[in-house]
């Protein structure tokens, strides 16, 4: 009678239990969106307020304490107001507005980006898949795939332009974007194969071997064990990537000397720059916006992805 009263109480509180949770889901998650949005959009009005700050208390031509400098100038030249930045936007330059230049400069960036992005990603996954199958390839190509990061940007885009300009592909001519996605993916592509190369090395021991008792191969068990467990230490690399490809872009425009993008606006509007600044801000601005949105675009694949986002077990490199 005991058991039995007690599976009977069991079962009567086990739908409340149940109901309970669902019912606080909705507002828990939405807690964790606000406070996903809320927390960035706090620390940009801090910025901005710490902005204001240092124009209203900075002397113009900053602080100095014999000849070294350790506050900068605070002049409109040097560091205009926020809204002198804003209301810059809609003032004219040439047939559009600043605002529309940049909007439309920065879609030419953000285009070679996400392609650099995809390239790089490409590249990286499939060395660390080699690098993962082959340890001789691992102990050989590692060291220089860390190396390669060493190499300054802007040393390397004269030698891509260079070079691109003499290979012609399927009968066409290298054009000069193509360089720079180029310039942007050999950024890109070190995090995603480190960090697809730790992911693909995560799996436990005793999950390979399981795999292998059931005669799969390497390839059955890089499809169904290693890359799903590989999904979680690729995307923060990815976002990682994007970043990097944005900065690879405009330092890239800006080597090269290639119109249209937001690197060589950044450039332009420096040369006018010689008494108000807030066009040059404005285009940085534009600038550290792509990568917002370059890693929001990231933000959807994870989302995709999510089923795979919470790391197993790691026992070692497991081959």
């Amino acid at each position: 009678m005991t058991d039995s009263s007690t599976l009977t109480a069991a079962a009567a509180l086990e739908p409340a239990a149940v109901v309970r949770p669902m019912r606080r889901g909705a507002p828990v998650r939405a807690a964790a969106t606000l406070r996903a949005f809320g927390y960035p959009v706090a620390a940009f009005v801090l910025l901005l307020a710490a902005w204001e700050l240092v124009k209203t208390l900075v002397p113009e031509n900053g602080v100095s304490i014999g000849d070294q400098r350790i506050l900068p100038r605070t002049s409109d030249g040097a560091l205009p107001h926020v809204w002198a930045v804003l209301t810059v936007l809609g003032e004219k330059d040439g047939k559009r507005s600043v605002g529309a230049t940049l909007l439309h400069t920065a879609g030419f960036t953000l285009g070679l980006a996400l392609l650099a992005l995809v390239l790089g990603t490409v590249v990286g996954i499939a060395l660390a898949v080699l690098m993962q199958r082959f340890s001789v390839i691992e102990r050989g190509l590692l060291p220089y795939v860390i190396v390669s990061q060493t190499v300054p940007l802007i040393a390397l885009a004269p030698l891509v332009a260079g070079w691109g300009g003499r290979v012609v592909i399927a009968g066409q001519p290298w054009k000069p974007w193509m360089s720079i996605v180029v310039i942007a993916a050999y950024l890109v592509f070190f995090p995603a194969a480190i960090g697809m190369l730790r992911g693909l090395q995560s799996p436990a021991k005793a999950s390979v071997e399981l795999l292998h008792s059931c005669a799969a191969g390497w390839w059955r068990t890089l499809l169904h064990l290693r890359l799903p467990a590989a999904v979680p230490y690729l995307l923060p690399a990815l976002r990682l990537g994007a970043a990097a490809a944005v900065i690879g872009v405009v330092v890239a425009e800006i080597s090269t000397g290639t119109a249209g993008g937001i690197g060589r606006q950044i450039i332009v509007f420096s040369q006018q720059s010689t008494g108000n600044a807030a066009r040059l801000y404005a285009a940085v601005i534009a600038a550290a916006l792509l990568g917002v949105v370059l890693t929001a675009l990231v933000g959807l694949a994870e989302f995709a992805l999510r089923r795979y986002s919470k790391p197993g077990h790691s026992s070692g490199d497991t081959r």
